[in-house]
């Protein structure tokens, strides 16, 4: 039995001229590191060295994810702040159509997640070095954070799904059982972020956040979902905090969030530290 042709939609074609139109360009532009100018360099090795750190704890200098509610805010590993040569690298990667960054920028987030995975092992019951898929533990689910329809035409993908496939290998190596999962969307009309102040950034993302209930029961038949949520920069907490809202409301556990980099405060707070992972969960705390 012949197969009905799949008929392409007005937004399939737009997402396939943008990506042809950037691989062209790329044929035709010289390459340059996106972090500091450098020619002939698809990432310089000094732009490229933050990347190699180890996480730290982030989510004290994000005020949008302090619940008030008495639960301690959502966990969240960072690897480098979101500045300088840094923050043009991502802006490159994630708008300007530079895909031959995934490797760099998926390659850090698993060495990241591999970093995190005993905190995360915690959370879950599975056994610190265990081989992955031994025990009883849950798997978890790690999700990445919405884009919206107009951003996924724009960029011709969803640049943060390969950090989520990255995240899942990465806790893989760490004896912690995991999948991507692409379970949360956009609803409705939302704007962009940048150059949006806290309060607005919550507002913006409030109700926009869904979970896709059709994907999470096929990702997670049984029982409670274990999630994690990636996304590329911390800002001031407003995604990652509808994106833990929107689950939980969906009834899943939601033990944390892993980024590239965190905004930092423009006081510098950071010398209040993170708060204690035992609040949440045991396990190790902020990242060396």
């Amino acid at each position: 039995m012949r197969s009905r042709p799949r008929w392409c939609t007005l937004a399939d074609v737009t997402e396939h001229l943008v990506r042809w139109t950037r691989e062209l360009a790329r044929l035709v532009v010289p390459v340059s590191c996106p972090g500091c100018g450098r020619p002939d360099e698809t990432v310089c090795a000094p732009c490229a060295e933050p990347l190699s750190r180890a996480p730290r704890r982030v989510e004290a200098d994000a005020p949008r994810l302090d619940r008030l509610d008495g639960v301690p805010p959502l966990p969240v590993w960072a690897l480098v702040a979101y500045t300088g040569h840094v923050r043009h690298l991502v802006v490159a990667w994630k708008d300007r159509g530079r895909t031959d960054l995934d490797r760099l920028l998926a390659g850090s987030l698993r060495r990241a997640a591999a970093h995190v995975g005993p905190a995360v092992g915690s959370c879950v019951g599975s056994p610190v070095g265990a081989p992955a898929g031994t025990g009883a533990a849950p798997e978890v689910l790690v999700v990445p954070a919405p884009s919206s329809a107009a951003a996924r035409r724009a960029r011709g993908r969803e640049p943060v799904q390969v950090l989520a496939r990255a995240v899942a290998r990465g806790l893989g190596d760490a004896g912690i059982r995991a999948r991507p999962a692409r379970v949360l969307g956009r609803r409705g009309r939302v704007r962009d972020q940048v150059g949006l102040g806290s309060r607005a950034r919550g507002r913006n993302q409030a109700a926009s956040v869904v979970v896709r209930r059709r994907a999470l029961a096929r990702c997670a038949p049984e029982g409670r979902p274990v999630c994690l949520l990636v996304d590329d920069v911390l800002t001031t907490g407003a995604t990652l905090a509808a994106a833990e809202r929107a689950l939980e409301g969906a009834g899943c556990d939601v033990v944390g969030g892993l980024v590239v980099a965190a905004t930092p405060p423009p006081d510098a707070r950071s010398a209040r530290g993170p708060t204690s992972p035992a609040q949440r969960c045991t396990g190790p705390g902020e990242g060396g």
